[in-house]
């Protein structure tokens, strides 16, 4: 039946035709499109603020660009066969015993060719260009016309994924914060990556690359940010109940703003020993902002290197192992009584493990 035959509607009801269906369900669609604009959200990934995040975005458009250079014309060549050979068009060649085109061959086989070579050329290049172990050099120059990345050396910053928050050491100030980065604009930032038990995602969208946590391994990541700002950071791996609340904020600052920072956290009365660490490291959600000062050295390394396991042929489990961090944060670990430090339990230890033995009641982690 044709939709110019559709009877008028009565009053009061509502025109379930499938002509009425179709034209309510593309007003819906419409209005949801309509809407999009007006959202006010951002799209992070498309909002770079360093080197590495253009090249994605650049990777991430190109790659679109391809897929709608196959999808659109299949798209449009669909709807055209579809009116162009309906059954009631007469003036349609009907052409029962075609079976071969050469022309269509070569089109159908020689554009698929060109889109995988040329997707295959550019991905090589980028996986090495955006590895995230490569060091950032001078190629990779501030935006704001400074001093260039390959003037300076890097910041390196030590992230430990707790459950559920963030811990970031830099080893060479000796100051850690709590769900809280700070870097310094146009200057190359080297991350080592760890997590003290379930694995998590490092991710800042609008700096780059996501480099994975996991415990008794390490990771790096090599960035840089080329216009100071606040951007949002996060884990992008579910890890549990608290993986909502594990997000910080990344501060990027000039240069002398990020010396006077870091001045003022060398200063604060809170330190990060093995004592504190083993609290920090607890499971808990919305963790506030923290910062520290005098940070235990080899700190990063200890939480990596605990569950490392013997090296020497020995029973496994941990022991003492010659690295004062990690027989800290084990015999810290192993006095906790009812969740908490026995501080105690912890001083009466300490002869012992400076002497080299085994104390009597350590415990393995890893069982």
């Amino acid at each position: 039946m044709s939709m110019h035959n559709v009877s008028p509607t009565r009053a009061g009801r509502a025109d379930k035709t499938p002509g009425a269906r179709w034209r309510t369900g593309c007003a819906r669609v419409a209005a949801a499109m309509a809407m999009v604009p007006m959202s006010g959200c951002t799209l992070e990934l498309l909002d770079p603020k360093g080197s590495v995040g253009e090249q994605e975005k650049q990777l991430i458009l190109i790659a679109l660009g391809v897929m709608l250079l196959v999808v659109i014309p299949v798209i449009v060549l669909t709807l055209v066969f579809f009116w162009r050979y309906r059954e009631t068009n007469t003036d349609a060649t009907y052409s029962p015993t075609w079976a071969h085109s050469t022309k269509i061959e070569v089109v159908v086989w020689t554009i698929p060719v060109v889109i995988v070579v040329s997707l295959a050329v550019m991905i090589w290049e980028t996986t090495h260009k955006l590895d995230p172990y490569r060091p950032i050099g001078s190629s990779e120059s501030g935006a704001s016309g400074g001093q260039t990345s390959g003037d300076k050396a890097p910041v390196r910053v030590e992230v430990v994924a707790l459950n559920w928050k963030w811990l970031f050491i830099y080893p060479d100030y000796r100051v850690a914060t709590v769900n809280k980065l700070v870097l310094p604009v146009d200057t190359p930032v080297e991350f080592k990556i760890t997590a003290e038990s379930l694995m998590n995602a490092f991710f800042i969208p609008q700096l780059g690359s996501m480099v994975y946590a996991m415990s008794g391994m390490q990771t790096k990541l090599h960035l840089i940010a080329n216009e100071t700002g606040t951007y949002a950071g996060m884990s992008s791996a579910y890890s549990g109940p608290g993986f909502s609340d594990m997000h910080f904020k990344a501060h990027v600052t000039s240069q002398g703003d990020f010396e006077q920072w870091v001045r003022q956290a060398q200063t604060v009365p809170d330190t990060l020993d093995a004592p504190t660490y083993v609290k920090l490291e607890q499971p808990g959600t919305a963790a506030p902002v923290g910062i520290y000062a005098n940070v235990m050295p080899g700190l990063f390394d200890a939480v990596v290197g605990k569950y490392m396991g013997p090296m020497d042929g020995s029973a496994p489990g941990m022991r003492v192992s010659g690295n004062s961090a990690i027989d800290d944060i084990i015999a810290a670990a192993n006095c906790r009584v009812d969740g908490q430090l026995d501080s105690r339990a912890l001083l009466a230890q300490r002869p012992e493990r400076e002497a080299g033995a085994q104390p009597a009641s350590q415990r393995a982690l890893t069982e």
